[in-house]
């Protein structure tokens, strides 16, 4: 009853704020015990992307609601891999064993918008190799592909760099590359010990990134161009738990187990 006083309290707030524009649109705030809300969130399962060392699975050991809060768990254990086959030419299938496991969820054909205001209030992991993100891709990811959909990212984080909160979009560009990034980064006291709502303002003219609800970066989305513009088409979410791989880099094994708390998540659409 009290975390829903507190929604209640918040609704009112939000809306008082930005009546002439917002109503809630979608949310959870994790009011419920066990696995994530399956009408509400998919898991990913296996080695997934950016060559990370962690094997996604749907444990509750990895991924767990309790205490109005959901909680992805990184933790060093050896972990079949599923899907391997030997001989095979990619990092996925060739790896016989993970030595992490950890969890990845999201909306896809659950939930997508285009335009809106995303908040997600989390505690990150720590340590090196750490990886949390929450971030989005075009619905039409499985049509497409990256970088065609396009990718928001809200919020990433690498535990090498501790203070550090990145904000970026990727999106197709006629370069030798195929795509251009647009972001920065901006540094806070203490992501891995106190909460901090990590959200983003999309119209269609632009996205603002905030942290605490103060905006620090900006992104116009003409920017991406007005033939087939990603950010004028729908997107879902994701929120995941990742370890090492091209970003993050190499692995402490002395920190675990890791936990990325994320205390609600909840969606705003303009009247």
């Amino acid at each position: 009853m009290k975390r829903l006083s507190l929604f209640l309290l918040f609704s009112l707030f939000f809306i008082g704020m930005y009546s002439q524009d917002y109503q809630l649109f979608w949310h959870d705030e994790f009011n419920y015990h066990g696995k994530p809300d399956k009408e509400k969130w998919n898991f990913e399962k296996g080695f997934i992307r950016n060559l990370e060392e962690q094997y996604y699975t749907s444990r509750r050991k990895n991924a767990r609601v309790k205490d109005g809060r959901l909680f992805l768990t990184a933790l060093k254990e050896k972990y079949r891999n599923r899907n391997f086959e030997a001989g095979a030419s990619n990092w996925k299938y060739y790896t016989h064993f993970a030595n992490y496991t950890s969890a990845s969820i999201n909306t896809k054909n659950k939930f997508e918008i285009k335009y809106g205001r995303i908040e997600v209030r989390a505690k990150l992991p720590a340590g090196k190799g750490v990886w949390p993100a929450i971030w989005m891709l075009g619905a039409d990811f499985d049509e497409k592909g990256w970088p065609n959909t396009g990718e928001i990212d809200i919020m990433e984080h690498v535990g090498k760099a501790p203070d550090e909160i990145h904000a970026t979009v990727h999106f197709p560009y006629n370069n030798s590359m195929g795509y251009d990034s647009k972001g920065t980064m901006k540094k806070i006291n203490n992501p891995a010990e106190d909460f901090h709502v990590y959200s983003i303002d999309w119209d269609e003219n632009k996205i603002d990134f905030l942290i605490d609800n103060e905006i620090y970066h900006s992104f116009r989305i003409a920017d991406a161009g007005e033939e087939n513009n990603p950010f004028r088409k729908p997107f879902y979410l994701i929120i995941n738990l990742a370890l090492g791989g091209n970003w993050a880099g190499e692995v402490d094994p002395e920190i675990f187990p890791q936990q990325f708390v994320i205390d609600y998540v909840r969606v705003f659409t303009k009247k």
